[in-house]
């Protein structure tokens, strides 16, 4: 397996329960495809660069994830239309 670095963005909309949800969510599609989460970090609300869907601030989390090709082409699927997460990116770690 390899490791990735995996950036979402969720809407800047939620309350804290349902950024809670959508972490715990984000997590589970990546261990219930066999894949280990290594690290995580919440960066919380920051300013957008720009504009994405009448959004000017979003909520940023990154992970580490040690994951088979299915876990990173279940979560990209799943991330590509949820209306919570506004952008998404998965990056191989060049480690």
């Amino acid at each position: 397996m390899k490791k990735y670095e995996v950036m979402y963005i969720l809407r800047s909309n939620l309350d804290a329960d349902a950024i809670k949800a959508e972490v715990e969510a984000a997590k589970n599609i990546f261990t219930s495809n066999g894949a280990k989460v290594l690290e995580e970090k919440e960066w919380g609300f920051r300013e957008l660069a720009y504009e994405i869907d009448h959004n000017k601030k979003g909520y940023y989390v990154w992970m580490l994830v040690e994951a088979p090709v299915e876990a990173v082409n279940e979560f990209n699927r799943i991330a590509g239309y949820s209306e919570k997460i506004i952008r998404h990116i998965v990056v191989k770690d060049g480690e």
